[in-house]
């Protein structure tokens, strides 16, 4: 019998694009204060609505932090990920000076990986960084309840293994530039990340709360994987306890507990993602759109979604189309 794999039906529900920018090997003390996402987000992602940050330290000690929050130690094998894409800093020695590492910014944009060399002459320390663009539900599904800054390493089970040997191999440029080799690496940086969400997920303490820790619930993430395969099923209270084996009340309960909304309006932002996501990539009605979101009627999905985006389906059509964000597919 399949098991539920909630985190694989919601990334099914999400556009990822990954890029590995940065390629280090510097010597301590070195230092990198490193902007939010969002201020090259437009530039470095045009058709991403969200910029997820990460550093994968291959050799060496790094420190990362989140200013007024404490530093995260690194070591090799560590991958230290900001799902928010918060302004951090970098750091490895005393006396570190903090670079702007805005200022790699032109090189990024000319879509290679910057490789940066120097330091102050001490310990060596290697680290690849990157990220992930991503659409807005994700922060709804298996970016909730994460903290700003996070680590889990990779170098515990095969598969992480082989993705940061890989990658090290190709960042580094270890072979001729080839065709594919780009696009390649962004589909490297996603199963990393995703390899990374997954083992953290596994090493989540009890009691913790937030989207991950649904997923891993034995009953919880029967009734999620349910939602996102079928989101526009005809779902009750019931017949989703159903999934989860559970009573109403305790699936209910544990649901809300977990995830921090109830069922049924889970179901509906899910609902919600499905219509936008069909206004955006296809050319149906906005009649055909409420039917295959689960509405009964184009009216009921008008009011749904206009206090969910703040516009009416039609109009939010037509401006995620003229924006650089609107990549229409038919």
């Amino acid at each position: 019998m399949n098991l539920p794999d909630p985190l694989s039906e919601a990334l099914r529900s999400v556009s990822l694009t990954g890029a590995i920018f940065l390629d280090a090997e510097l010597s301590a003390p070195w230092g990198f204060a490193a902007p939010a996402a969002s201020t090259g987000a437009r530039l470095m992602a045009p058709s991403a609505e969200h910029l997820i940050l990460f550093h994968l330290l291959v050799e060496g000690e790094a420190t990362a932090r989140i200013p007024g929050l404490a530093g995260v130690p690194l070591r090799p094998g560590d991958i230290a990920i900001l799902p928010m894409g918060d302004a951090h800093e970098l750091w490895n020695g005393r006396g570190a000076e903090l670079t702007d590492s805005s200022s790699l910014l032109p090189k990024i944009l000319e879509r290679k990986i910057v490789s940066e060399r120097g330091g102050g002459g001490g310990r060596l320390t290697k680290f690849i960084c990157g990220y992930i663009g991503c659409e807005r539900q994700a922060t709804r599904y298996f970016l909730a309840g994460l903290p700003p800054l996070f680590k889990t390493n990779i170098r515990r089970g095969p598969s992480g293994e082989w993705l940061e040997n890989t990658i090290r191999h190709l960042a580094a440029g270890r072979e001729p530039d080839g065709a594919g080799r780009g696009a390649l690496l962004a589909k490297l940086a996603e199963a990393l990340f995703i390899e990374a969400l997954r083992r953290y997920m596994a090493e989540l303490p009890p009691r913790r709360i937030g989207w991950l820790a649904a997923a891993r619930d034995s009953a919880v993430s029967r009734a999620l994987a349910a939602i996102h395969r079928e989101p526009a099923r005809g779902w009750t209270v019931a017949s989703l306890a159903e999934q989860a084996g559970l009573s109403r009340t305790v699936f209910a309960e544990r649901f809300t507990r977990l995830l921090g909304e109830a069922p049924l309006a889970y179901v509906s932002h899910c609902r919600m993602q499905l219509g936008a996501r069909l206004l955006e990539t296809t050319d149906d009605t906005v009649l055909q759109v409420a039917l295959n979101a689960g509405y009964e009627s184009e009216a009921a999905f008008n009011r749904a979604f206009k206090r969910e985006f703040e516009l009416p389906p039609a109009r939010y059509r037509m401006e995620r189309r003229a924006s650089p964000k609107g990549n229409k597919r038919k």
